[in-house]
């Protein structure tokens, strides 16, 4: 496995190693001993996700309140998305940075994000599956979201699939009513930087 530190601290690339004949293809999307290595720290494992989208549903940005937080491990397993954390960390020298990777079937990359960076996607192609390792149970009193489509923060989402057909947003009504990264920062909302697991 090949990771590399995204341009938000906390957050990592991972692309696997595959190996491949005329059966198919094998690979380890997830090996605790290289994964803390690379990243200084195990994945605890407390929850496991799955996510199936239409083309051009973008879920995000979602965030927990730290602590604890909840770091994720997330890929996909079928079709494409474009995975995005953005660091809502006050505080952070990268606040309100985003950045982004592709997860689809041909690299198999994965995506950590610790704990009080923010989590979003937008899936390329219909029936794009995402599956999620957690550190931590969802607990609705303590999920947030600020808005993906936000100018400050100013993610270049795509507006094509890799089929060339253009891409309608669709978000659920949580998301569309999500405040914008100013605003929730001027409501408290946001996690800080010195509470987060990685101190960026």
């Amino acid at each position: 496995m090949q990771y590399r530190e995204l341009k938000v601290a906390g957050a990592w690339e991972i692309t696997p190693k595959q190996f491949g004949d005329d059966r198919g293809v094998f690979l380890e999307w997830f090996k605790q001993e290289s994964f803390t290595d690379a990243v200084g720290r195990p994945l605890e494992l407390a929850q496991a996700n799955c996510s199936v989208s239409a083309a051009g549903v973008l879920r995000g940005i979602h965030y927990a309140d730290v602590p604890p937080g909840q770091a994720k491990y997330v890929t996909c397993v079928s079709g494409s998305v474009l995975d995005v954390v953005v660091d809502l960390r006050v505080g952070s020298p990268t606040f309100g940075q985003w950045d982004s990777v592709l997860l689809d079937t041909k690299d198999r990359r994965a995506i950590f994000l610790t704990e009080g960076l923010g989590h979003g996607f937008l899936a390329l192609e219909d029936n794009s599956t995402v599956v999620y390792l957690c550190s931590t149970g969802y607990n609705p009193d303590r999920e947030h979201e600020v808005h993906p489509l936000d100018p400050e923060i100013g993610i270049d989402w795509p507006t094509t699939g890799p089929d060339g057909r253009s891409l309608t947003y669709e978000l659920s009504a949580k998301d569309r009513t999500a405040p914008t990264l100013a605003d929730a920062r001027e409501a408290g909302r946001l996690p800080h930087a010195q509470d987060s697991a990685t101190d960026p």
